[in-house]
């Protein structure tokens, strides 16, 4: 019998013929504020206008509420990967070794706070003693956090929770996920492209599972010259935790001219002054 806390069989015995009830389904706050609400505007276009303007409070509130908890945190790495994963996946335990590694290299982690993946790198932060955050999402479903998570952050809108994503991160490294995964690695590199963001590293680890999506961005995005060549670039590939941080902290160092935790010199804190004004 399992003692995981996301094993949903955890507490039935193997022999049982138990079908668990579906979760609970609610609407939630997103839902809420993409839906058209066609009734309300045929009764009153200004109170559907006066519902959806004062939303713009709890919106900004909960901005507000991330900028406090992530502001401070130093320099930290964004992780994704799929939610189903369990603990004897192979690639769970490459996660867990990687936000370990990249922890003791000075990085807290970011994650989306939820099971598999998510759970695998706050577990290495965890096991680094860095900061552990989980930026959790208000779902359809409920969803609690990871046992590993130290800072805890609940978002009911995606758009405030995928900004702290990217605002606080040095790097991406992405695992194999279904499309909420996907979601993540193209607005990055949408964002560093179209040059919104300054360039930062995106790692793909696992070559067999990113292997047909690189291949035909290459052979079909490219060649078709809805890319450039060079943005090719933007995604490294790799299996090895120990290459991924060699890889990110080198990309650190190259913009900061510092590692992580460490003091610049004088003369690297002029250059930074140089260029925050450009």
């Amino acid at each position: 019998m399992s003692d995981h806390p996301y094993d949903e069989g955890a507490l039935v015995p193997d022999d049982a013929a138990v079908v668990p009830p579906p979760p609970p389904v609610r609407e939630t706050e997103d839902e809420r504020f993409l839906a058209t609400a066609v009734e309300e505007l045929a009764r009153s276009p200004h109170f559907a206008l006066a519902k959806d303007s004062w939303r713009i409070f709890r919106i900004m509130g909960e901005f507000v509420e991330g900028f406090e908890n992530m502001t401070g945190q130093g320099p930290c790495v964004s992780i994704f990967g799929s939610a189903r994963v369990r603990p004897p996946d192979l690639m769970y335990q490459a996660c867990v070794e990687t936000a370990r590694q990249l922890g003791e290299a000075g990085f807290g982690i970011i994650t989306g706070g939820g099971p598999g993946m998510m759970e695998a790198a706050n577990k290495g932060a965890r096991e680094a003693g860095v900061a552990s955050i989980g930026c959790n999402i208000e779902l359809p479903f409920e969803q609690g956090s990871n046992p590993f998570v130290d800072l805890d952050i609940d978002f009911r809108y995606f758009f405030v929770r995928k900004t702290m994503f990217v605002k606080y991160a040095d790097a991406f490294v992405i695992f194999p996920g279904g499309f909420g995964t996907m979601d993540e690695l193209f607005e990055a590199l949408t964002l560093i492209q179209t040059g919104k963001v300054r360039d930062f590293p995106v790692v793909l680890v696992g070559t067999a599972y990113w292997k047909g999506m690189v291949d035909w961005i290459r052979s079909t995005m490219a060649a078709e010259q809805k890319i450039s060549p060079e943005d090719l670039d933007l995604l490294y590939v790799t299996d090895d935790p120990a290459d991924v941080v060699k890889y990110v902290l080198t990309r650190y160092r190259s913009q900061n001219g510092h590692g992580p935790g460490e003091e610049p010199t004088r003369v690297e804190r002029r250059r930074g002054g140089d260029r925050r004004r450009s």
